[in-house]
């Protein structure tokens, strides 16, 4: 089931739709670390992402010091109708209408990834999105979660970030119906995201079963690459290709939520690959083993992590739940930097039978998903050992 990795560089346009194109050999400009870096195409003054302490979702708060916050909160009863809450990190609040529909709720929101406002915009929009997709849902509207710094950006780069977002809610056919705006140190843009789902086709982190396989829909590195550009060590070709997969929206989910033998679905974002398929894991009381040559990268970010371009965040990810993941002999700290990236924006994590692999490769690739390939399998837990094994 497992092929060898392949580098994803470009992405194409199909009517008006980004899309990934085949893998294509980078060339030598491509591949130069320094030459033609980028900072991203913006002739404003004051960079974007030099206004903020992070970017993306790398700014989440870590997941162990998350868990600590959470523990000293109260837990609020919930009413039978609520499907899904907070108890199993999942990637929106779902709650029964009737028999026939389910609210799904969620909000996602960060810090400035790239430093041209619109880019900014329809990067933030596209990962909010995703995690109502995530959920085996379709969106049906969204609100803007606006906090800008006004005297040092200006109405018209303020105006070009809800632009962008605006510009994705467009193309995910849904409207922008209003949000909530502050005067803020640090530019924050998000969404409020709403959607709709039949009950029956509800699909959470929490559902997977021992024997499925478990399916990739984006390659990683994202938050790799993204480091390489606040450096000034990213190429005008490798910029491009991060554009392109954070501003892919993950339409596939209800398409694969509708097939047999998918039976959970989450996004891979701010925790990385193995957070959230830590999560998996948990919620489903089973193991995960991972076959890491099987997984996709965006092309550069192995060569880029091994130059230094790493986040903060994949360390203290890595901090917080390194301990229940087992790695074989020669796992470095590249791999594990990989393993850990934090992703904006990032791919669909399916857990599915074997025999639905093939139905779910056609839904991804049908829809310009060219990188998705199964990375591994569900199997059951020992209780001695960590939740989530590396091959």
């Amino acid at each position: 089931f497992f092929s060898s990795r392949r580098r994803h560089t470009r992405y194409g346009t199909v009517t008006g739709v980004q899309t990934c194109a085949l893998p294509i050999s980078p060339s030598r400009e491509d591949g130069a670390l320094c030459r033609r870096a980028v900072t991203s195409p913006s002739p404003d003054p004051v960079p974007l992402t030099s206004l903020g302490h992070g970017g993306g979702c790398g700014c989440k708060i870590a997941p162990g010091l998350l868990q600590d916050i959470l523990r000293r909160t109260s837990v609020l009863p919930a009413p039978p109708e609520l499907l899904v809450d907070a108890s199993t990190s999942d990637d929106a609040a779902v709650y029964r209408l009737n028999d026939r529909q389910a609210l799904v709720a969620t909000t996602d929101f960060f810090l400035p990834i790239v430093d041209d406002p619109h880019t900014f915009g329809r990067i933030a929009a596209t990962n909010a999105l995703s995690d109502v997709y995530a959920m085996g849902a379709s969106p049906i509207l969204a609100l803007a979660v606006v906090g800008m710094p006004v005297a040092t950006l200006g109405p018209e780069r303020i105006a070009a970030i809800l632009e962008g977002g605006q510009s994705v809610c467009r193309e995910a056919g849904i409207p922008l119906a209003g949000g909530h705006t502050i005067d803020s140190a640090e530019p924050i843009y998000g969404l409020v995201a709403l959607g709709l789902v039949e009950p029956e086709r509800l699909r959470r982190n929490a559902d997977a079963r021992p024997g499925d396989l478990l399916v990739l829909g984006k390659p990683l590195g994202v938050g790799v690459l993204s480091a390489a550009l606040r450096q000034q060590r990213l190429s005008a070709a490798r910029y491009d290709s991060l554009v392109a997969t954070t501003t892919l929206l993950n339409t596939p989910g209800p398409a694969l939520a509708a097939l047999d033998g998918v039976h959970a679905l989450t996004d891979v974002t701010g925790f990385g690959l193995a957070g959230h398929a830590l999560e998996i894991a948990r919620g489903s009381g089973l193991g995960l083993d991972l076959h890491w040559s099987a997984v996709p990268l965006l092309d550069g970010a192995a060569e880029l992590a091994a130059a230094g371009c790493v986040t903060g965040a994949s360390g203290r990810n890595w901090e917080a739940y390194g301990g229940d993941v087992a790695v074989p002999e020669g796992f470095g700290p590249v791999d594990r930097a990989l393993l850990s990236d934090p992703q904006t924006s990032g791919g669909l994590l399916v857990s599915c039978r074997p025999e639905a692999l093939e139905a779910v490769l056609q839904v991804f690739h049908a829809r310009g998903f060219a990188a998705a390939t199964a990375i591994g399998a569900v199997g059951p837990r020992d209780p001695q050992g960590p939740r989530l094994r590396l091959h």
